[in-house]
This record gives structure tokens, C-alpha cells and sequence, in this order.
């Protein structure tokens, strides 16, 4: 498999506050990675370093050569960091996704705007394009900021917490999606989902200020205590649950 990104020994945070440390990912193509951890563990950071955001204190992260100057990551973020009363459409939310090749070509072009129109079609909700955002439901926003990250035809897709203040319907559908779109890319999932994330991912890593990779989508709780990941696993029957454990940041 051709790796996309890869993160050498990674240490970052914020001022004085270490959030990451020594951490090492490869992403490969077509890898579904379901990235877990506690709050404040450092998921929301790593997406930050993957995507240039952030800079590390010490370590590197290298780009698949041939995707260099490219958008080829799309992002998904958590629906709480979208400005709702921002008077903008839907269909102008999915068209800012190409927003950097825009300023190189200037303009939308016709296929531009076609593609918008097909990615809303695919994801139901072609009918509320002209609609200004604030009037959408959670699974509404979401469905659009999914087409905003897809319309670039990234080779990585990331989301952060995807099925946060959405319906159980569009959480189904998400992962059914998504499923589909590994196909044709590498999908890194942030969630504290376990259980159900489980059935779709191919691979999991915990993150909490250090990362452990785990080469399996089947993770145990022996195992998330050994990573110091405070992630407990409940199935009822062929329904998977997952809380969280009250927990302390370890540090080295």
C-alpha cells in the first residue's frame, strides 16, 4: 500500500501544554482507521497536525510526493465549530470545498457546480441547496458538510465526531457511505464510538498523548487498559455500547 501521510515522533500542544507525544502513523491508501481516545487525549490534534493547521514542537510528517501542492485531504469537522448563522446556502457550503483551487483558477467552473449538485442528489438532500444554513437539522449539516469535504475528490477523507448531534438514521447511512468511499480512499474516523465503529474500520489507534496502533478493528478492554485509553466496550447482543470511564491524563 502506497503510505499518503506519515507522521514521524510528533510532539505538539498549545503554549506550555504538551497534547501529543512521540507519536508515529502511517496512512496508507485505502486504510478506515477509527481513531479513538478521551477527551483532551489529543484526536482533535492529531487532525490538526495531519492537516498543516498545527505545527509539531519536534518530530516531521511527510506527504505522498505526487500530492504535494494538491487538495487531496477533505475534512469533515465537528458540527459544533460551523458558524449556523453565517448567511450562506448549502449549495455555496459544498462549492467552498474547492475554495483553494478556486483562488488558482478564479472562478467555479460549470463541472464545479455540477458536482455539487450530484454529491447533494447522492446524499438526499439536493432539494435544500438554496436553503441558508441555519435552517438545517444536525443530520442535515452534517450531510452537507460531508459533500463540502468530498467535492475535491480527496485521496484521505478525516472526520471528527461525524455522528455527534445527528439521528441514528444518518448515522447508519454515514458508515454505510463510508464504507464505500474506502473503496476510493483512506478514511481516518474520530470517534468514541468503539463498538460501532468496529464493524467498519479496518484498523484502530488510541490516542491519549501518546498513540498505540492497533493492526485489527477488534480491540479489547485489556488492550485500551494497556494503552491507557479509558474506553469501556458493552454489547447487547448484536447492538454495540460504549462509555466512558472516569480517567486521568498520564504523562510521562
Amino acid at each position: 500500500m502506497k503510505p499518503l501521510v506519515i507522521l514521524n515522533s510528533i510532539t505538539a500542544g498549545y503554549d506550555d501544554n504538551i497534547v501529543l507525544k512521540k507519536v508515529n502513523l502511517q496512512v496508507n491508501e485505502n486504510d478506515f482507521i477509527g481513531i479513538i481516545g478521551p477527551n483532551g487525549g489529543g484526536k482533535t490534534t492529531l487532525v490538526k497536525i495531519i492537516l498543516g493547521i498545527l505545527k509539531p514542537i519536534n518530530g516531521s510528517i511527510e506527504y505522498a510526493p505526487e500530492e504535494q501542492g494538491k487538495t487531496f485531504i477533505g475534512y469533515l469537522p465537528q458540527i459544533n465549530q460551523i458558524d449556523k448563522k453565517f448567511p450562506i446556502s448549502v449549495f455555496d457550503v459544498v462549492l467552498s470545498g474547492l475554495m483553494s483551487e478556486k483562488i488558482r483558477r478564479y472562478h467555479f467552473l460549470s463541472d464545479d457546480k455540477s458536482k455539487a449538485d450530484e454529491l447533494l442528489s447522492k446524499m438526499g438532500i439536493f432539494d435544500l441547496r438554496k436553503k441558508p444554513i441555519g435552517e438545517l437539522s444536525g443530520g442535515q449539516m452534517q450531510r452537507v458538510l460531508l459533500c463540502r469535504s468530498l467535492i475535491s475528490s480527496p485521496k484521505l477523507l478525516i472526520l471528527d465526531e461525524p455522528n455527534t448531534f445527528v439521528d441514528n438514521k444518518f448515522e447508519y447511512d454515514l458508515y454505510e457511505t463510508l464504507s464505500e468511499l474506502n473503496k476510493s480512499m483512506a478514511i481516518l474516523l474520530i470517534t468514541h464510538d468503539v463498538g460501532t465503529i468496529s464493524y467498519y474500520v479496518k484498523t484502530i489507534a488510541c490516542v491519549n498523548t501518546f498513540l498505540h496502533y492497533h493492526n485489527s478493528n477488534i480491540i479489547t478492554e485489556q488492550q485500551l487498559a494497556a494503552y491507557n485509553c479509558p474506553i469501556q466496550i458493552i454489547t447487547h447482543g448484536d447492538v454495540p455500547h460504549t462509555v466512558l470511564k472516569t480517567h486521568n491524563h498520564l504523562t510521562e
